[in-house]
């Protein structure tokens, strides 16, 4: 394939993603889960028949998977590696302004910042310590890409995520994803969304509004000591907005 039909493609992709609309689209379903297409206009603001049209493009370009339930139309992200590519755009793009105006708006941003989801694995400033912390204890490595240690393993291993299942997984078993809002990496790949689910069965971790997460008090003790770092270095859980929903 030559450079310049190369170029075409990443111009046609960068001209999905150079739309306002299509782009808050993009982020509102990195939380994982699928939305139906009346849920993605209110949260762009835009009639469904406007949506309609922005969600048509992104399916066409790859960006975007549906399916259909009955008269449901469910939208969500076509895989992984479409999530990392939107993060890492929002980590280079200028930082957004801070909040004003309410609480509740404060509330949530403060949230989204401190944990949320990143597709399927954790992000934000508990993200970025997690990241930091297994480095630090050479359960990662990065001396030639980033890999997972023997001791790695056996520290996944021993707080009972299914190792054999990530061995055998197609995506990477450990990749760094840059973080829009630490503007440094946290942990993606199998383990990554493998750890983000066990925190949430663990009871160390719960949804809260939009894609935040929120670190309970049991979790915050065991995350603490699983990763050998204070408690007190984990901070302190923002409060929860006053009204539930997505953000």
């Amino acid at each position: 394939m030559s450079t310049v039909t190369e170029g075409r493609g990443m111009t046609e992709l960068a001209a999905l993603l150079a739309d306002g609309t299509r782009a808050g689209i993009c982020l509102a379903l990195l939380d994982g889960r699928a939305w139906t297409a009346g849920e993605l206009a209110r949260r762009a603001g835009v009639a469904p028949s406007t949506a309609s049209d922005h969600l048509t493009r992104l399916v066409r370009g790859g960006l975007l998977v549906e399916e259909r339930q009955g008269r449901h139309r469910y939208l969500r992200l076509a895989g992984p590696s479409v999530a990392q590519l939107i993060e890492s755009l929002a980590g280079h793009a200028p930082s957004p302004p801070a909040p004003t105006g309410s609480l509740r708006a404060s509330n949530a941003s403060a949230a989204m910042a401190y944990a949320r989801t990143c597709y399927d694995h954790l992000a934000g400033r508990l993200g970025v310590q997690m990241y930091d912390a297994l480095l630090a204890d050479g359960r990662l490595d990065r001396a030639s890409g980033l890999t997972l240690t023997p001791d790695g393993w056996a520290w996944a291993a021993g707080l009972g995520v299914p190792v054999d299942v990530l061995r055998a997984a197609r995506r990477p078993v450990v990749r760094d994803c840059l973080d829009w809002t630490e503007r440094r990496p946290h942990l993606a790949g199998a383990l990554g969304a493998a750890l983000c689910r066990h925190f949430a069965e663990l009871g160390w971790t719960t949804r809260g509004a939009g894609r935040a997460v929120r670190l309970t008090p049991t979790g915050r003790s065991a995350l603490a000591a699983t990763l050998n770092i204070p408690e007190d270095a984990l901070g302190a859980t923002p409060p929860a907005p006053t009204t539930g929903g997505r953000a």
